[in-house]
């Protein structure tokens, strides 16, 4: 496998609005054992549902090629989502194909029911960090937001195996909703600071379709910091330019806290990610109507060069900027799903 240091130095950026591409989220599967009703509702996603044919998805040599094309046009972070990441059983062996390249961060996003099985293996192949979607620690909550009969302990189990193994640091995502789990937050919270984990609280966004969002659903970013800040004091750190999250430290040194407002303060203009769906297509924004199919030319028998012009030039054309625009009501498309292209 070429390492990414001999590639050719062809980097794929700036866009229309001068953001480079630094970010990729690859979408391993549009298949998962959660059924969350913010990203894969039971009504829409339910037993009559058609997943992707497996002969339509793309193999782990394909997804390892592909990133390699990304890195060489300057992506220095790769992230594995899906769908539920961890359903494919040839994970292991994409991982260790994009550490082959050289890729200097390779993460991998899952609700963690299977992480506590795959995290040495993970590990050893050349992932290096995690993050597992959390929303509740309320048993009955957590039931509620996962719609499935997977346990809480479970995924605890799975965290800790994600630590054991050296995945860290560890980050949890918890998406926040209105009547659903802020009052759970602080629990959260204290369960982040005890154990070492890095928690980012996520504003509820219009990903898709399907979830039925609701602007009176979301709690602000502004809110769940007031909330916090009551009884752990916060101090702003700066964050990277280019960073989603607004973090915070604790004041008392017990870590530290992220706050992602795609809805409340939107950060389009300092967006440096590139999602590719399971099928192949190269998405430039999260809220999406299309993408541009990346699989036929691959399995037509292009060559890199030509798949590096092709992400190139549709990066150099991006102009996105869905979440800025959501509050002057411009009309847009059905967006794709998030379970599609991972979040």
């Amino acid at each position: 496998m070429t390492a990414v240091s001999a590639l050719p130095a062809v980097l794929a950026g700036p866009d229309r609005l001068d953001r480079s591409l630094r970010d990729v989220r690859i979408s391993v599967t549009d298949r998962c054992n959660f059924r969350c009703p913010y990203c894969m509702p039971k009504a829409r996603f339910g037993p009559g549902h058609r997943f992707l044919p497996r002969a339509e998805a793309l193999d782990a040599r394909e997804i390892i090629r592909l990133a390699g094309v990304f890195a060489s046009l300057g992506a220095t972070k790769i992230r594995l989502t899906g769908g539920e990441p961890l359903l494919r059983t040839d994970l292991v062996a994409i991982v260790e194909g994009i550490a082959r390249l050289g890729v200097p961060d390779i993460a991998l996003t899952t609700n963690g029911a299977l992480l506590r099985r795959w995290a040495g293996r993970l590990r050893d192949a050349g992932l290096h960090r995690v993050t597992v979607s959390l929303d509740s620690l309320d048993p009955a909550v957590f039931s509620a937001m996962s719609d499935s009969r997977i346990g809480l302990s479970e995924v605890l189990d799975g965290i800790a195996a994600a630590r054991d193994a050296g995945l860290e640091p560890i980050k949890l995502n918890c998406v926040v909703q209105r009547g659903v789990n802020e009052d759970g937050l602080l629990d959260l919270v204290g369960f982040a600071r005890r154990e070492g984990l890095r928690l980012r609280c996520i504003e509820y966004m219009d990903v898709g379709a399907t979830n039925g969002w609701r602007l009176a659903d979301v709690v602000s970013g502004e809110e769940i910091l007031e909330r916090v800040g009551r009884v752990y004091p916060l101090l702003e750190e700066s964050s990277a330019p280019t960073a989603v999250a607004r973090t915070y430290r604790f004041a008392d040194g017990a870590g530290d806290l992220g706050v992602i407002t795609s809805v409340s303060h939107p950060f389009c203009g300092d967006c440096t990610r590139a999602r590719l769906s399971v099928d192949g297509k190269l998405y430039t924004c999260l809220f999406a109507t299309s993408g541009i199919d990346l699989r036929e030319p691959l399995r037509s028998g292009a060559d890199d060069d030509t798949l590096r012009r092709i992400v190139a030039d549709r990066w150099k054309r991006r102009d996105d900027r869905y979440s800025e625009l959501r509050g002057l009501g411009i009309a847009q498309g059905d967006r794709i799903e998030m379970s599609y292209i991972g979040g």
